[in-house]
């Protein structure tokens, strides 16, 4: 059985990300875990000798605890309330970890076999502000599983049309193989979204790159409903933005790889910014996807 991760902080946004996995898990036939990370303070300089005391720290787990039953108890009560009888009902299960976000979050998808992350975005801001926070550019360093970022103001809409941002490298064609998989669960058609900042013509080197890219894609990737598109900005950030307006997407997937694209978005808001915020849920892959299943 899948199971879909689900970080919680007890936040709106949390709730809302929760809202949107339990959709995704009837669809997909998957079971939900949630969990909360228990975070111990950290001793301070100069009072060496100075620890948190044990039943401090499991009066923290046990509250913490106690949150997450209350938790899962309202999502499976709003189930059943919404769901008809004879449709997945999730089963909701819960876990407390100790230590930061991080830690707790990859240690339970390593151990608990998880298939994906999905995570609330705190406050507005889209795209732009998850981008540029320091604790969710660790999670995605960290991550060799994919995540998905839901915005704390969105609503599940039905999956019709997922992009895939992609700079044609071969490694890609893994992940929209992974992709494909996690479409075809949807019904969703899978755009290819490559952005430059020129238009390729007939006689351009770029016109041969996209055309060996999309064939190999067609020998490999055994999904029927998946198209391109090229995206004339100049910047990465731009383009997406427009895509986002413009592409009537309910998705926007693509991969962390350093040196590539989200690595370009990540070096600073100074240097790369994202000027419209993009408020739909940013599916992000880890580099490694052969061995992933959604």
């Amino acid at each position: 059985m899948k199971t879909i991760l689900l970080p919680t902080d007890f936040s709106l946004a949390a709730k809302n990300a929760g809202r949107y996995a339990m959709h995704l898990a009837k669809e997909m036939h998957a079971n939900i875990k949630l969990c909360n990370a228990v975070m111990v303070p950290v001793e301070v300089p100069l009072a060496a000798h100075v620890s948190v005391p044990l039943e401090g720290i499991d009066s923290l787990e046990q509250a913490a605890e106690e949150e997450l039953k209350r938790a899962a108890h309202k999502m499976s009560e709003l189930d059943r309330l919404e769901t008809a009888i004879d449709s997945h009902h999730p089963v909701i299960d819960y876990e407390v970890g100790i230590g930061p976000v991080t830690y707790v979050v990859c240690d339970l998808a390593t151990n608990v076999n998880v298939n994906l992350v999905v995570m609330g975005m705190t406050g507005t801001g889209g795209l732009g502000r998850f981008l540029f926070g320091s604790n969710s550019r660790a999670m995605l360093e960290a991550a060799n599983f994919p995540v998905l970022i839901v915005p704390s103001d969105i609503s599940y809409q039905k999956l019709t049309k997922i992009a895939f941002a992609t700079d044609l490298s071969k490694a890609d064609i893994a992940v929209i193989h992974v992709l494909a998989g996690f479409a075809r669960i949807f019904n969703s058609e899978i755009l290819l979204v490559h952005i430059s900042d020129h238009a390729p013509d007939n006689t351009d080197v770029s016109r041969k790159k996209i055309d060996e890219f999309l064939t190999e894609v067609t020998n490999k990737v055994n999904y029927h409903k998946i198209y391109y598109q090229h995206v004339l900005n100049n910047t990465v950030g731009d383009g997406l933005d427009w895509l986002a307006e413009y592409g009537q997407i309910q998705m926007l997937a693509m991969v962390h790889r350093k040196q590539k694209i989200l690595y370009r978005l990540f070096k600073g808001s100074h240097t790369q910014r994202i000027r419209r915020r993009i408020e739909i849920p940013l599916l992000v892959f880890p580099p490694d996807c052969l061995n992933k299943v959604l």
